[in-house]
């Protein structure tokens, strides 16, 4: 092999793993880890409608007359309200008490004589108290317009989609996916959160601001394994 062919393919072994890096690095954010990456696929073209002369066609779904303009197919898109509130609070309290005693008075003649009043006299008494709280909100508002995935013929739709956001110091990405009812859709093509079943809903983000809240990856480690 000439000597020149044994340089070109050095220098191509060594600089390879460097533009791996740039490339894995220049890809922007990617999203959540456990969301599945069919909910930002593209979806697929609808199937053509076949041309036999009737007003009702199956392929490009059902639509009553009496629902207008509302989403109801493969590929429209309906708006989600983001209104999520919830919050959950726990508070306990338990007490006991309890105490008893005897006394026994020794006959002064006799045997049982000899005993004074101290020997045969006793007393307890036990008590506990306990309380606990606990209290947690959380609250999330805004917008995200989705696409139906699939119309199913009792009513109710699949929806998923999601919305990045590239800032000035950071990335921020919203996805979602859920069933949801046709009835439930407004005139405008809205629904709120709160009427969606199955809903899944991450919202997070990446860059310097996501970075600085966070632990390092060392006092992370100490955190795990301390006992305290």
């Amino acid at each position: 092999m000439p000597i020149s062919s044994i340089s070109k393919t050095a220098l191509t072994v060594t600089i390879a793993p460097f533009l791996l890096i740039s490339c894995m690095g220049s890809g922007g954010s990617t999203p959540e880890q456990g969301f599945t990456a069919a909910i930002a696929a593209p979806l697929p073209p609808p199937a053509p409608a076949i041309a036999n002369g009737a007003i009702f066609q199956q392929a490009s779904g059902y639509a009553a007359l009496t629902s207008g303009t509302r989403a109801s197919s493969k590929g429209d898109i309906i708006t989600i309200l983001l209104v999520e509130n919830t919050r959950a609070s726990k508070a306990n309290s338990a007490s006991k008490d309890r105490s008893g005693g005897i006394s026994l008075a020794p006959p002064t003649t006799g045997l049982f004589s000899l005993f004074s009043p101290s020997d045969v006299g006793t007393s307890g008494s036990q008590n506990f108290s306990g309380t606990g709280n606990a209290s947690q909100s959380n609250s999330l508002q805004g917008q995200v317009s989705v696409t139906v995935a699939e119309s199913y013929a009792n009513g109710t739709m699949l929806v998923r989609g999601q919305k990045m956001t590239s800032l000035n110091r950071g990335d921020e990405h919203v996805q979602f996916s859920g069933l949801i009812r046709a009835i439930d859709v407004s005139s405008e093509n809205t629904i709120p959160s709160t009427k969606v079943a199955n809903a899944r809903i991450i919202y997070g983000g990446s860059g310097e601001i996501a970075s600085a809240s966070k632990q390092g990856w060392l006092q992370n480690f100490f955190s795990k394994i301390s006992p305290f």
